[in-house]
């Protein structure tokens, strides 16, 4: 059944353009306008560290419940819609109840948005064959980081006039309506619900433990996940508010410099996406994802020998190889995690997919506000701290394969 599969075009599009809209989200509220209005507002790393890990543990433990339940269902919309509005509703009104109140909003945003993101890239085989796969996966990344554009486009125009305020609530709104079409035209594989009770909320804990005893029944899973902890740890910790924080206090970049800087970053990410999705399908997300992680490697410490030689120019290359980076990464490592999962838990075990990436965000701000905020060492250091990550993180992947496994029934 799974070999006859040919998703319509119309359902390609749609769970395409989810992507778009979860990443004028991400971009806008997570890695640029949230982070600088906290900056504005004098509010220590540290806090930004403590409301991200706050929203992690809480996806570490609902994460692979709501996979579970989507596997069990057979059907994974019916989880979207409420993850998606668990994420607009507080981002709407983000900046309004003080910086307190304001933490604890986005940590509930992204909440939500994460646990989106779980049902969402499980969805992936239900849009694509193994054939496309690669090329599905990476034209999502790239029609994706079209909202990375739409959100520095909003605060270019309005940010102004409407202030942090208004952009939120412009971002909130634009997330739902680029929403929309994921909720009522992408056609999920037929996938039969499974006998007994779905998996209930109380033994949640127990089923990550269980599903994560479960990964070493299939090769690689588990060392996979491992390695993921490592590489995302540091894209994450970037990509969530630092590096807008790293190029405004150690490069001095004023708000309007960072929005360029990003700008240039999301057209590497969407080359990185658009032609890593091809490469994938041709030779395999393994490759891509190891020279993804290299550039990462890279471009990191191009950024910190621009904060301590005081050549700023240098940050604008970071820009650009760091979005390749980014757009190649996800467009690599959603692909290796379908082709490694058996289809039975693919819900399940991209639940420990998002879990893992959430475990890291929790890690890497705080090891960031640790070394800026307790040491008070420069930022330069926290960066340094990235690259030991993604070392190991690459290390660790060296030993997991991604040839294309045989299920079956």
């Amino acid at each position: 059944m799974a070999a006859e599969w040919q998703p319509k075009a119309r359902s390609v599009a749609a769970w395409a353009i989810y992507d778009l809209a979860n990443t004028i989200f991400a971009l806008g509220v997570g890695s640029l306008y949230f982070a600088e209005w906290l900056t504005d507002n004098d509010t220590p790393d540290l806090a930004l560290a403590v409301a991200i890990n706050a929203a992690m543990v809480v996806v570490i433990v609902l994460g692979p419940w709501i996979g579970a339940r989507s596997d069990h269902l057979g059907r994974r919309r019916p989880y979207l819609l409420p993850a998606t509005l668990l994420a607009v509703v507080p981002t709407f009104f983000l900046a309004t109840p003080g910086v307190t109140g304001s933490l604890v909003l986005f940590s509930i945003a992204l909440i939500g948005f994460n646990l989106g993101s779980v049902v969402y890239d499980a969805m992936l085989p239900d849009v694509s064959t193994p054939q496309n796969r690669g090329f599905v996966s990476g034209m999502g990344v790239a029609v994706g980081y079209i909202g990375s554009f739409i959100a520095v486009g909003v605060g270019l125009l309005f940010l102004d006039s409407l202030g942090h305020t208004g952009i939120f609530k412009i971002i909130a709104v634009l997330f739902l309506l680029f929403a929309l079409p994921t909720f009522f035209f992408v056609e999920e594989r037929p996938k039969p619900k499974r006998k007994g009770p779905a998996p209930s909320l109380a033994g949640s804990v127990q089923r990550l433990a269980a599903a994560w005893r479960q990964t070493r029944d299939y090769e690689g899973v588990t060392r996979f996940l491992v390695g993921r902890f490592f590489y995302t740890d540091a894209v994450n910790t970037l990509i969530g508010g630092f590096l807008t924080i790293f190029v405004i206090e150690e490069l001095g970049f004023s708000d309007t410099e960072v929005q360029v800087l990003l700008g240039m970053s999301i057209v590497g990410a969407m080359t990185g996406a658009w032609f890593g999705g091809r490469l994938v399908d041709i030779s395999g997300p393994r490759r891509l994802l190891h020279a993804a992680i290299h550039t990462w490697i890279f471009a990191i410490a191009l950024g910190i020998v621009a904060a301590e030689a005081d050549l700023v120019w240098l940050a604008w290359i970071l820009g650009g190889i760091g979005g390749l980076a980014l757009g190649a990464t996800w467009t690599a490592d959603r692909v290796y995690m379908a082709r490694i999962s058996p289809p039975v838990r693919l819900g399940e075990f991209y639940g420990l997919y998002a879990t893992v990436g959430r475990f890291a965000t929790i890690l890497g701000p705080l090891v960031w506000g640790l070394i800026v905020t307790v040491f008070g060492l420069s930022r330069s250091w926290a960066m340094g701290a990235l690259i030991v990550f993604l070392v190991i993180g690459r290390l660790i992947l060296g030993g997991v394969d991604d040839e294309v496994r045989e299920w079956g029934a």
